[in-house]
């Protein structure tokens, strides 16, 4: 799979790390690469169906597994929380923290399963979106998940401060 870095030409611009997928399992799926924890852990996806709603999913690897052959529960969690930020996409516009993440472990899932994430944000203020959703594999329900992101402003890391000087 070769993703492509996202032009100026393309929708979302305003994310020079978003990446679509050209070929593979998640062609025209699209991912973020700044996260370098959820890179590592993933990769995750997400794409925007044709009624609008957005889908995440990734395929269960080895190396997602614990010690049960079962996907880890810290897995789910970054993927859910990968998640929170897809599903809020549209009202987010910039960049956003966790700031409360609840979830609920329903059943196990395996390697080779396809785990795909749904939601809706259920209300999207000033400062914070709240978002609910869940994670199945199939038809089968795994984890259920609700979290709210903070709107932050961007920042600039001190380096580039230092470097501009």
């Amino acid at each position: 799979m070769r993703p492509v870095q996202q032009t100026a030409d393309t929708p979302r611009s305003h994310r020079p790390d978003l990446t679509i997928a050209t070929e593979g399992e998640f062609a025209g799926w699209r991912t973020w690469t700044r996260d370098t924890f959820e890179s590592h852990n993933g990769p995750f996806w997400h794409r925007i169906d044709d009624d609008g709603r957005v889908r995440c999913a990734f395929r269960v690897e080895k190396k997602h597994l614990n010690g049960m052959k079962a996907v880890h529960g810290g897995c789910f969690m970054t993927f859910a929380d990968y998640s929170l930020f897809a599903i809020a996409t549209r009202e987010l516009e910039g960049p956003g923290v966790t700031v409360a993440f609840g979830a609920e472990f329903l059943d196990a899932a395996f390697e080779g399963e396809l785990i795909e994430a749904t939601g809706e944000v259920t209300r999207a203020g000033k400062s914070l979106i709240f978002v609910r959703g869940i994670l199945k594999a199939g038809d089968r329900p795994l984890f259920t998940f609700s979290g709210t992101i903070k709107r932050v402003k961007r920042k600039v890391p001190p380096t580039e401060v230092a470097d501009s000087h």
